[in-house]
């Protein structure tokens, strides 16, 4: 009698248990989304690391990027460059189909963290600024000798005799100031003996209005102190970021200086537009952002289907000035 009620007791407990997993494996798929009609699933997922400061150009660096990714149905998903974030760091673990560094670090950081990319087998390529390296990264951007060689030939022929230049880069454009010997070799090939001094080298903060303040310093100093800055001496100026082209501009206006300086500015819009019609600033370099952006992608895409992509793409650069205005 006892041995028939334990096997009654054993079925009832195994009906039971299999009446529970039944309703817990039902709950579970209620609480799961079952895929839209007609939902495809996207084909890659990439990661793109940017500096915090959200300028217009990084803001053109995304659009560029969700355009390519919204054509070859993949997802981009938008990070920190800044290490004490840890962002890229982590980048290796995540796995993603691919990275896009924009690699404002120090060379050697960047490299150990893209070299840490490689061994997880998770294609990358950077933008905007080149690291150095025995076995190179695939590079999107711009060649900022040629930058430099264009400014040099934009100077030479805004204005006749002996051009004293000073080239103002900028913590909101750091992969410029991250290869001022590049531009600066650039302007030197182009200028030549023209280039009657060295090239003075300034730069501004992440300030909006910095550059402004940098004007103030240079042409309201008083001579007599001990400034490192000969304003006198100065008759061309390049700026390397948008803002401190406009900031420049409407101080120059402020301070009667327009036409004693030649203002070489960064970037397009409104503002700059309006200063170059109206002779504050000679002319103007653009780069197309969005343009990097969509090429970083379409290569990570190669790069997954293929293994092979171009070693480098140069975005190319734009002259805005009074003859390429409406």
């Amino acid at each position: 009698m006892k041995y028939v009620l334990r096997v009654l007791i054993a079925v009832f407990g195994l009906l039971s248990l299999g009446i529970f997993l039944g309703s817990f494996f039902l709950a579970r798929r209620l609480h799961i989304p079952l895929p839209e009609e007609g939902a495809v699933s996207l084909n890659y997922h990439f990661s793109l690391y940017l500096p915090d400061n959200r300028n217009s150009f990084f803001t053109g660096i995304i659009r560029g990027a969700e355009q390519a990714a919204a054509e070859l149905n993949a997802a981009v998903s938008i990070h920190s460059i800044d290490p004490v974030k840890n962002e890229l760091e982590m980048a290796a673990y995540t796995g993603v189909d691919g990275v896009i560094v924009c690699p404002y670090l120090e060379d050697g950081m960047a490299r150990r963290y893209l070299n840490r990319l490689g061994a997880r087998q998770i294609p990358a390529v950077i933008i905007n600024h080149n690291v150095p390296n025995e076995q190179p990264w695939p590079f999107i951007g711009t060649n900022n000798f040629e930058v430099g060689r264009r400014i040099g030939t934009l100077a030479g022929k805004s204005g006749d005799g002996p051009i004293r230049l000073a080239v103002v880069y900028s913590d909101k454009a750091p992969g410029i100031y991250g290869e001022r010997e590049l531009v600066e070799m650039g302007i030197t090939a182009a200028l030549g003996d023209r280039l009657a001094a060295p090239i003075m080298g300034l730069r501004t903060n992440l300030n909006l209005l910095d550059a402004e303040a940098l004007l103030y310093r240079l042409f309201r100093s008083n001579p007599a102190s001990q400034t490192e800055i000969p304003a006198a001496d100065i008759n061309t100026i390049v700026f390397t970021d948008s803002n401190d082209t406009i900031a420049a501009a409407q101080t120059l206006i402020d301070m009667n200086l327009v036409g004693r300086v030649r203002v070489i500015g960064f970037g397009g819009g409104q503002g700059i537009e309006d200063s170059i019609r109206k002779g504050v600033v000679t002319c103007s370099i653009a780069i197309n952002p969005e343009r990097i952006g969509y090429e970083a992608v379409q290569s990570l895409a190669a790069l997954r289907r293929t293994g092979y992509t171009s070693a480098s793409i140069d975005t190319g650069i734009e002259i805005i000035d009074r003859g390429s205005l409406p």
